[in-house]
């Protein structure tokens, strides 16, 4: 018997959340997962999900993963929060592995769940970081080109990725705003960062863009150092330099697991502070599915359930 079809909530955008916060003199608050592998992978992801939804972020989002590898299950996740928790869902969408046709149907499916901001992503090569861009045949070839797309659907509003250490292809952060301002041009309504270590990189970013005649909001990326080894490997991935000061408080306690998270937390709520008091309009954390350091991080900043209504 098929199952009776639910009205899908309605959500916020994150321009709604981000108007909403300012008027209550607060900075918007969100949290990013990545896609399940497993049904074990489920229940982590769940579990993390429930611990957020307790803070009332403004909104949270699930991310496709290098290469594009998980774009159904990013489509599954992101579809379950939007229909059975009260956190409104960005959707990740790359250009990776899918045709126009493709993605098109992507977009419907979110829009049918109740989805209302998608993060447009070009997304990583299909050969892994390092490797040359290939476009998919039939597919797009850059993000501009899918911010046009689920812009010109007129049902969502788009968000980009920034880069305050500069993107690993660009070759100047000059490059890095001009591409900023034709995204929002283009129908960008606000822009979430790669994660990053120096408040002052990212307020020369948004100095720049905001030097090319845009108004985008630019959400900072926050990811609390856990686990040393494993920030090195996402950094060198990305292109995101550690500060050597960090590295070396990090490296001071290596054998000691609570005095590491301890340095990470206290380093991330400093950059957390110090991106507020430069006026960045909320945080945007990474989580990696294990969201009580990033919870932390909010409870030392007095952000945890700062939020006065849901939806």
């Amino acid at each position: 018997m098929p199952e009776a079809s639910v009205m899908p909530q309605r959500h916020r955008t994150v321009p709604e959340a981000l108007d909403a916060a300012r008027a209550e003199g607060r900075p918007a608050l969100s949290f990013e997962f990545f896609p399940p592998r497993d049904e074990a992978g489920e229940r982590v992801l769940w579990q993390a999900v429930r611990r957020v939804e307790t803070v009332r972020p403004d909104f949270v989002s699930v991310t496709y993963g290098a290469g594009g590898g998980t774009q159904d299950r990013t489509v599954r996740a992101t579809q379950r929060i939007a229909r059975e928790s009260s956190l409104a869902p960005v959707a990740h969408l790359t250009c990776v592995g899918r045709t126009t046709a493709q993605l098109r149907q992507v977009i419907g499916a979110y829009a049918d769940s109740g989805v209302r901001s998608v993060l447009a992503l070009r997304g990583d090569p299909p050969g892994g970081p390092g490797t040359p861009w290939e476009r998919t045949p039939g597919g797009l070839d850059r993000a501009i080109e899918l911010v046009e797309l689920v812009a010109g659907l007129g049902t969502f509003a788009v968000g980009v990725a920034a880069f305050p250490d500069g993107h690993p292809e660009s070759t100047s952060g000059a490059h890095d705003a001009r591409v900023l301002a034709l995204k929002a041009r283009a129908g960008a309504r606000f822009a979430i960062t790669q994660f990053f270590f120096d408040p002052d990189a990212y307020v020369r970013m948004v100095d720049a863009v905001a030097a090319q005649g845009v108004d985008l909001p630019v959400l900072p990326g926050i990811m609390p150092v856990t686990n040393l080894r494993q920030v090195e490997r996402f950094a060198q991935l990305s292109g995101t330099p550690l500060p050597a000061d960090l590295v070396a408080r990090l490296e001071a306690v290596r054998d000691d697991p609570a005095a590491v998270r301890r340095v990470g937390i206290e380093a991330a709520t400093l950059l957390c502070e110090r991106l507020l008091a430069a006026g960045a309009p909320g945080l945007h954390f990474y989580t990696l599915n294990s969201s009580t350091a990033t919870l932390e991080v909010c409870a030392d900043l007095g952000l945890a359930g700062a939020r006065t209504t849901v939806g």
